[in-house]
């Protein structure tokens, strides 16, 4: 995994924070082309606000100023890298702090990897990794059926029927997630519905409520904000205390990090980064990769001729997902298409040079994914969705850089790929999907891009 993480994107605005608090103010953007603040106090706060997301903010900052551009969060410069060759010069290999660990764990209040030594850190980090690994393997029977029981569902639906994605999705990723990071206490609707409850009053405060400091400014939303978390980190521990006596034969990610020796308190952290991450992108890969699905004929018929080619009528094994090479395409183009997570960020912790820019020591430098993964040099006619160009080697290179695929691309992500690959594997073999006539689906770029609304197909029998 690449170490800027790509999923550290969505909690950029955390580390925003986290470096205002921590570092002193300067007045210098060492010669960046870009704006001045509007405000002596807040920046270009209420630029970005204005423009209705970091994102959409960012793409008017390259369009004005190229792929090098700087504005003002607070006191503080803040350097955006929008275009492949700019990323590819500053990032770093070796990085062994996990942006995506660090923002989040910062404002939930946890020790995040950048406060303990490296070996520590590192090896925290693989434990991680193999915990969610292991609970694929061992769980895969689980995943298949939580996904069988919803195309079951959609199957008996008339063909008139509107199908409401994200409703759907999200009900998936958060069984699939809770079910497989916690056991069967949450083969409950009960526990599901709360879990659901709490996760949605977090989530929607880590982007919104921490961007434009409304959260600090309502009382009322920051008791229900740390009512939720805390509601979510006595069950975490509960399940760990739970489970820290059931030794090897138990096989959820809870289960996993506790045979690895850590406290309940570090499992209770971990769990939480896992649940909250893992839903939130499992469930809007699915959705995005459906719709697309939805509005793109010959992109489902090519993709149901390869299902039937490599599995038959046989369920999907996580050992065959590999040999799914066109479905990887699907869902790279996805991701790419969606501009799933539009933003990534890292605090320079050594003076760095970008083309002729020099970027100080302890300047935050966020790298514009969104802007970067609709960058029509970079990819031809980027605005339209076609699996196909995935299959061009140097474009896989420029993905890959961007931390989305193979070996590169964090837990979080390959979790979401490996429930997206049953989910469509499943479904396309079974259903044709159909777009609704005459809806416009919108994204909100947020902490991941999800659609403004919710978005509907209709489904019709292959046989």
């Amino acid at each position: 995994m690449l170490d800027f993480a790509i999923f550290a994107v969505t909690f950029v605005i955390i580390l925003i924070g986290a470096v205002l608090y921590l570092y002193p103010s300067s007045r210098s953007a060492s010669g960046v082309p870009g704006l001045n603040p509007t405000e002596e106090k807040d920046g270009n706060l209420q630029d970005i606000v204005n423009k209705g997301s970091l994102h959409e903010f960012l793409v008017g900052l390259h369009d004005e100023f190229g792929s090098v551009a700087s504005f003002w969060f607070g006191g503080r410069p803040v350097v955006s890298l929008g275009a492949v060759d700019q990323l590819r010069q500053h990032i770093n290999p070796n990085w062994t702090t996990d942006s995506f660990e660090t923002m989040l764990k910062s404002l939930l209040g946890y020790q995040s990897g950048s406060g303990v030594g490296m070996t520590e850190s590192m090896i925290r980090k693989k434990v991680y990794e193999g915990a969610i690994n292991k609970t694929l393997e061992n769980n895969f029977p689980l995943l298949l059926q939580l996904v069988e029981e919803l195309v079951d569902k959609w199957a008996s639906y008339p063909k008139s029927q509107h199908t409401p994605l994200c409703a759907h999705l999200l009900g998936l990723a958060m069984k699939a997630v809770t079910q497989l990071a916690m056991g069967s206490r949450f083969g409950d609707d009960a526990e599901i519905i709360q879990f659901r409850k709490n996760h949605e009053a977090i989530w929607s405060e880590i982007g919104k409520g921490y961007l434009d400091g409304s959260l600090e400014k309502s009382s009322s939303r920051k008791a229900h904000y740390e009512s939720a978390l805390a509601e979510m980190e006595s069950v975490l521990k509960s399940v760990a205390k739970q489970r820290s006596g059931q030794g090897s034969s138990q096989s959820s990610f809870v289960n996993y990090l506790l045979q690895a020796n850590l406290t309940e308190r570090q499992v209770m952290e971990d769990g939480m980064v896992f649940t909250l991450a893992g839903c939130v992108i499992t469930a809007n890969l699915c959705i995005w990769a459906v719709h697309f699905l939805s509005v793109s004929e010959a992109v489902q018929e090519r993709l149901y001729h390869e299902l039937v080619e490599v599995l038959g009528e046989e369920p999907v094994t996580l050992e065959k997902i590999p040999q799914l090479r066109y479905c990887q395409q699907v869902l790279n183009e996805t991701v790419r298409t969606a501009k799933l997570t539009p933003m990534a960020a890292r605090l320079q912790e050594v003076e760095g040079k970008v083309d002729q820019h020099v970027i100080p020591k302890e300047t935050l430098v966020i790298y514009a994914l969104g802007v970067v993964l609709q960058d029509a040099d970079t990819w031809s006619l980027p605005y339209r969705f076609n699996p196909d160009r995935f299959a061009d080697e140097s474009v896989m290179k420029s993905f890959s850089l961007l931390g989305f695929s193979g070996s590169q691309a964090c837990p979080e992500l390959r979790f979401a790929y490996t429930v997206a690959a049953v989910l469509l594997s499943t479904l396309v073999r079974r259903l044709r999907l159909h777009r609704v006539e005459g809806q416009v689906v919108e994204a909100r770029y947020e902490l991941v891009t999800t659609p403004k609304d919710d978005t509907w197909i209709t489904v019709s029998k292959r046989n």
